[in-house]
């Protein structure tokens, strides 16, 4: 993989551009935000410069990686890649306009890539004039840090793009794990939507304190961070649109996104970005 594009340069598709760079792979990141790119060439230089004094890798290494990414407003740029990685806001509208765009500019041989964690594959690749080349790779926030890639097949997804997707992925450093049917929140965002959503309503009704449930999850189950933790990490307005995506598409009762998450992404309290969220983060 001689070129790869990541589209959105948010949280997500800086760090999928900075595990990239470092996986020795020249990166063109793409927003048509011009202050949005400085922004995330900043916190990867930040995040470069802290894994320096943690000596987790060199400074020539650090340096040679930023020299490997290079940004553009427009999706032209994407032209010649061999796989484009989108990374922009979970609405499947938004995601399928940029594969629209996409299979206009690449070969049919480019593999696209989505980032999404909870929307359908199969629906994203609707949009693509080859849905066969389109593929799952959900990465975790943050992604310098954590270690899981979720690749997850569309209905027409080919075993080859598959295993592009996944030479890929361990390429920028992942742990791969396939999920073979495209159910909308695929395996792990079903797993952690599920366990947020019951302890949003444990602390909604009144059972047990924000801070006791975090508790309880990391002692009595051994998780390192408790789901209402995980939940202002991510961003509850991130969980929030899962679960609706989830509810949407399959109906389920317990997929609706209980009155407590939909109250604090109304009141902007959506977690450690906002300085606030299940627990407070402004001192």
């Amino acid at each position: 993989m001689a070129k790869v594009t990541v589209i959105g340069s948010g949280l997500m598709g800086s760090g999928i551009a900075q595990v990239t760079s470092l996986g020795g792979l020249d990166i063109t990141l793409i927003d048509t935000d011009a202050g949005a790119l400085d922004r995330a060439q900043a916190a990867i230089r930040g995040s470069l410069d802290r894994f320096v004094a943690k000596e987790k890798v060199t400074a020539a290494d650090a340096e040679a990686a930023l020299a490997r990414i290079t940004t553009a407003t427009d999706l032209d740029a994407a032209a010649g890649s061999q796989i484009c990685v989108e990374a922009v806001f979970e609405r499947l509208a938004v995601k399928q306009e940029v594969f629209r765009t996409l299979s206009g500019i690449c070969s049919p041989e480019t593999v696209f890539a989505t980032n999404t964690s909870a929307i359908p594959i199969t629906e994203i690749a609707a949009a693509a004039t080859h849905p066969e080349r389109v593929v799952g790779t959900h990465f975790f926030s943050p992604v310098p840090m954590m270690q899981l890639c979720e690749l997850v097949r569309g209905i027409h997804t080919s075993d080859e793009t598959l295993a592009a997707a996944r030479k890929f992925a361990e390429t920028a450093g992942k742990t791969c794990v396939v999920v073979n049917r495209d159910v909308a929140g695929f395996a792990t965002t079903r797993l952690i939507c599920a366990l947020v959503n019951e302890a949003a309503r444990l602390v909604e009704d009144g059972v047990i304190s924000a801070e006791d449930l975090d508790t309880a999850c990391r002692l009595g189950f051994g998780h390192p961070m408790g789901p209402l933790a995980t939940a202002d990490l991510t961003g509850i307005d991130v969980i929030t649109h899962a679960t609706e995506n989830i509810y949407e598409d399959t109906a389920d009762p317990q997929f609706f996104p209980p009155a407590l998450l939909r109250r604090l992404v109304a009141a902007g309290e959506i977690g450690r970005k906002s300085g606030k969220g299940f627990f407070d983060y402004s001192s």
